[in-house]
């Protein structure tokens, strides 16, 4: 239910939002607006306020909406109200009118990230786990435990790094851009920070996913190798390790971090055999040398054998609250829309030229399911969350292709260089080409849809 309330919330506000920004501008230009819908189908709700001749409406399907505007193209306009018609509008007014839409759906997502950095929100900060050998952290010297205080992309100014998520958005703006990047750290047991010297030209292979962050060995935020849960029957509890011992080394392995115990253990089954391992654990101040058997399993995508131990492994990770003041906040949430645009366009670019996978396009179901997810885990998670959404709707909106707000601002490019409009036989050809291309990308969203939730 939950899912489906948060879903729901979340198209309503960003189609009205959208369309918002269409009425205002053109009610600001002197254009006659006939109706403002939120949702498409039979009105469940309809009204008018008073002195206003627009009719708003709530619509039974809430995938759209629209503003209808009095225009000679759709009916005849008496002769006295022409002048309140939008295609006699001047150019820059029907220019500005079809672009108040995505351009509110940018100004919400920037006011939904400042309140989130108004309010703050609970991170891990950039305590690092082990990388493993041969990955680009753990040839430029990064230990399990050091903490990124500040980074900067080539030779630009330092920036300050409040949590895990601060630098791997950096890291993927660096290797978007080639750049190299340079950290200031911490490592353990040193009183004063290094700088360290990152090289990411090629490392995105496609897109900055997650095979993207294991080839820089960036593995999750520091945790302390300690047993949590000891499940019943596992190998764990029939070597005799608790609850609250602390790995110190596995087998002539030294251990640093809950990350890599846990790589560690999978990997002890990547043969299909398993074998008894010497455990050097503290427990209560004392060290204890345990011999430990672990289980043989499969991972989860069933491809490769792992080994378990019937234990959870680390502790909870150094978390802070990260919260900006009142200017800082409306900056940054200025920037992130900007980042977070420009990184959309990118990302839409390479799956044009095939660089990215078509897989990375979502549709309504992958969109509800992570706006239950979001909701359940709190309300700046979930205003994060629409933003995101508020940025890709109003990016999308200004691609151009004729069905878009984008293609219409095509047609105004070609009439303000030309001096002419679109011909209506070209205007008809691009159109079903637009909603040729838009329907491909409606069908590859709900076939990646499926195969997420269901595949």
């Amino acid at each position: 239910m939950l899912t489906v309330v948060a879903f729901v919330v979340a198209l309503g506000l960003l189609i009205a939002v959208h369309e918002w920004g269409h009425y205002r501008v053109a009610v600001a230009c002197g254009v006659k607006v006939l109706r403002f819908s939120v949702g498409f189908g039979r009105p469940i709700l309809r009204w008018k306020r008073k002195g206003s001749d627009t009719e708003f409406v709530i619509g039974a399907l809430p995938l759209g909406g629209y503003v209808r505007m009095l225009d000679e193209r759709e009916g005849e306009v008496p002769a006295d109200q022409r002048h309140l018609a939008f295609n006699t509008q001047p150019l820059r007014a029907r220019a500005a009118i079809v672009a108040a839409g995505p351009v509110a759906n940018l100004v919400l997502a920037i006011a939904l990230l400042a309140i989130v950095n108004w309010v703050g929100m609970q991170e891990p900060v950039a305590r690092l786990a082990t990388p493993p050998a041969g990955t680009v952290l753990q040839m430029a010297g990064v230990q399990g435990g050091d903490r990124v205080l500040r980074m900067a992309l080539g030779d630009q100014e330092w920036e300050e790094v409040r949590s895990i998520n601060d630098l791997r958005w950096t890291l993927t703006r660096a290797a978007l851009d080639d750049e190299s990047v340079r950290m200031e750290v911490l490592q353990a047991r040193r009183t004063a920070p290094s700088e360290l010297r990152l090289a990411l030209a090629g490392q995105v292979q496609g897109e900055p996913d997650a095979a993207f962050f294991e080839r820089l060995g960036l593995l999750g935020p520091w945790t302390q190798p300690v047993l949590d849960k000891v499940i019943a029957g596992g190998a764990a509890e029939k070597a005799g390790l608790r609850q609250g011992d602390l790995v110190l080394r596995v087998g002539g392995t030294s251990v640093d971090d809950g990350t890599q115990l846990r790589n560690l253990i999978r990997k002890m089954g990547a043969s299909g055999q398993v074998q008894q391992q010497i455990w050097l654990v503290e427990r209560e101040g004392r060290q204890l040398q345990i011999p430990v058997l672990p289980d043989l399993g499969r991972s989860e995508d069933g491809k490769e054998s792992i080994a378990r131990i019937g234990a959870y492994i680390g502790s909870a990770p150094e978390m802070a609250l990260v919260q900006r003041g009142p200017l800082e906040g409306l900056w940054t949430g200025v920037q992130r829309t900007w980042e977070l645009s420009s990184l959309t366009l990118r990302m839409m670019g390479r799956m044009v030229i095939g660089e990215a996978s078509l897989k990375n396009i979502s549709g309504p179901l992958t969109i509800a399911d992570y706006a239950g997810r979001s909701a359940s885990m709190g309300l700046v998670q979930y205003l994060s969350f629409l933003a995101l959404i508020s940025i890709s709707l109003g990016v999308l909106n200004l691609l151009p292709l004729p069905v878009l707000d984008g293609g219409h601002l095509m047609y105004y490019l070609w009439e303000g260089v030309t001096g002419r409009s679109v011909s209506e036989v070209w205007a008809g050809r691009l159109q079903r080409a637009g909603v040729a291309v838009l329907m491909m990308m409606m069908s590859v969203a709900f076939f990646n849809d499926i195969n997420r939730l269901w595949g």
